[in-house]
């Protein structure tokens, strides 16, 4: 019984997508750790200590109240409670955003417009998008994808089969300190110390399995899925993050073209290096492809986690 919510929150994710005119808790999470910086920063003057406060602040609260609010859901009615963390499930997956975000890239260059592509391209990435050019910017969109199946659907699916919704909010609190401070510039390569630390170890095993399931998926889809293996085996390491080239090897192996290489952020050059061969040149329609195996991946991460959460439930 206590599996339905992982289900019913992944479908209600893939019809619906996020509320953008709603309250979101992500949102709410990342305000907390906007404030939380501004607070602890000129309070606390060793910046690797503050950090470290503002990580395990973020973390109790995040993950305390959706345990206090399930508790009190639960004990009033099962219904209830499976409703409520049925909600929960689905502001933590993010698969619908991804695909929806993304393809605005593929519509607006199939309009032929490469300033709205590059619009909506800054909107998903991290990186300076204004030097772009049109396949920079689709392998900007192909690359997002690739590493967000795991950040953005299949983790936070990992850890609601470990710890229900409170796992999920937990895992998804750890990922959005580091993509807010998990720099390695002079403002944050102290203070967002721990949280890039932190979310390198609750990725490790997601980020691989991950992988894992989407070679399986390229197979299934009919992609390529003897490149996606060996160039995952080749390639998995070539990322500062130990995590991030994993799913990013596989999709470009599947695809057949090759990813990553030099970026730009902030105005400065990072030298990275290419994951993928240049079988063939990257085009518009495998942003739609990146989409499809990320879905794939995601279903097959769905069942191993409600088998997952059906065992946990019995045996605990």
């Amino acid at each position: 019984m206590l599996s339905l919510p992982l289900f019913f929150g992944f479908l209600i994710d893939c019809i619906l997508g996020d509320p953008y005119s709603l309250p979101h808790p992500i949102r709410l999470i990342g305000s907390l750790i906007a404030r939380l910086e501004k607070l602890l920063r000129p309070r606390i003057k060793n910046e690797r200590t503050a950090g470290t406060a503002l990580v395990i602040t973020v973390l109790i609260l995040s993950a305390g109240v959706p345990l206090a609010l399930l508790m009190i859901c639960y004990k009033i009615n099962l219904i209830l409670g499976i409703a409520v963390e049925s909600i929960m499930y689905y502001y933590l997956v993010a698969a619908r955003c991804l695909r929806n975000e993304s393809m605005k890239v593929h519509d607006a260059f199939a309009e032929n417009d490469t300033e709205k592509a590059r619009q909506a391209v800054s909107m998903i990435v991290g990186r300076d998008t204004k030097c772009l050019d049109r396949d920079g910017i689709i392998r900007a969109a192909v690359e997002t994808v690739a590493e967000n199946t795991s950040d953005g659907v299949t983790a936070p699916m990992f850890y609601m089969a470990l710890g229900g919704a409170v796992g999920g909010f937990f895992y998804k609190a750890a990922n959005t300190m580091d993509s807010m401070l998990g720099y390695t510039n002079d403002k944050y390569i102290n203070f967002g110390r721990t949280a890039a630390r932190l979310d390198d170890v609750l990725n490790y095993i997601p980020s691989r399995l991950t992988a894992l399931l989407m070679i399986l998926s390229a197979y299934i889809l009919k992609l390529d899925g003897k490149n996606a293996f060996r160039i995952w085996k080749r390639d998995r390491r070539k990322h500062a993050s130990p995590n991030s080239a994993q799913t990013e090897a596989v999709c470009a192996g599947a695809l057949d073209v090759r990813l990553a290489g030099d970026a730009y952020y902030f105005g400065e050059l990072h030298k990275k290096p290419f994951i993928g061969d240049d079988i063939r040149p990257i085009e518009n329609e495998d942003i739609r492809r990146a989409n499809r195996l990320m879905y794939m991946t995601s279903i097959l991460m769905l069942i191993l986690s409600l088998a997952a959460r059906i065992i946990i439930t019995q045996l605990f």
